[in-house]
C-alpha cells in the first residue's frame, strides 16, 4: 500500500477524513467560524478555500463540484450567494487560523478557523501607482509635442550626432586601458 503524501491521515481512513473535513467545511460555512485541534483547521483550510473560489465562479459546474464535498443545499445556497459576494473582492485568503489555548481534556493544540469577512484595503503601492499614471497622463502631451520638433529637425544633425558617439566611446575605452 502507498504512503499517504501529505503526512499521516487525521482520521482511520481516508474515506473518513475526507468526510470529516467536509462536516467541518459545512460548520464553517455556516456558522463562519469553528473551533477545532490545529492539525484539523491547517488541513481545512485549502479545502474551504478551494470551495469559495468555485463559489465565486458561480455557474453550474462550480455549483456540481462543491455539491461533492457538501451535502447541505441550504448552505451550498449560502456559500454562493453570500459568501461567495463578501469575497469578490479578494483575491486569496478567505480564511484565518487562529491558535487559541490547547484544549483542557487532552492539551491539543486548538485553533479557531474563521472567514475572512473584512473589505479588501487597498495598499499604499496602489496608491502610488496611481498617482504615477496621472503624473504620466499629464506629461504625456509634452512629451509628444517635443517628439514632433524633434522629428521635423534635419537629419543629417542626428546622424552626425550618432557618428560622434562611437568615436567617444572608443576614447574613453582607450583611457580605462592605459590607466590599469
Amino acid at each position: 500500500m502507498p504512503t499517504p503524501k501529505k503526512g499521516p491521515r487525521l482520521a482511520s481512513s481516508p474515506a473518513h477524513e475526507r468526510l470529516m473535513l467536509a462536516n467541518m467545511a459545512t460548520s464553517l460555512f455556516q456558522n463562519g467560524q469553528i473551533t477545532t485541534t490545529l492539525p484539523k483547521a491547517k488541513r481545512l483550510r485549502p479545502l474551504a478555500e478551494r470551495l469559495i473560489t468555485f463559489a465565486k465562479r458561480g455557474d453550474l459546474h462550480s455549483r456540481r463540484r462543491v455539491m461533492r464535498v457538501i451535502r447541505n443545499k441550504s448552505v451550498v445556497h449560502i456559500l454562493f450567494t453570500q459568501i461567495a459576494e463578501q469575497m469578490e473582492q479578494r483575491e486569496g485568503g478567505y480564511t484565518r487560523i487562529v491558535k487559541i489555548a490547547p484544549r483542557v481534556g487532552d492539551n491539543a493544540p486548538a485553533a479557531i478557523i474563521e472567514l475572512v469577512t473584512e473589505p479588501v484595503a487597498k495598499k499604499a503601492v496602489v496608491k502610488e501607482a496611481e498617482a504615477a499614471t496621472k503624473v504620466a497622463e499629464e506629461e504625456a502631451p509634452a512629451v509628444e509635442t517635443e517628439a514632433a520638433e524633434a522629428a521635423e529637425a534635419p537629419v543629417e544633425e542626428t546622424a552626425a550626432a550618432e557618428a560622434e558617439a562611437p568615436a567617444e566611446e572608443a576614447a574613453e575605452a582607450e583611457k580605462a586601458e592605459k590607466a590599469e
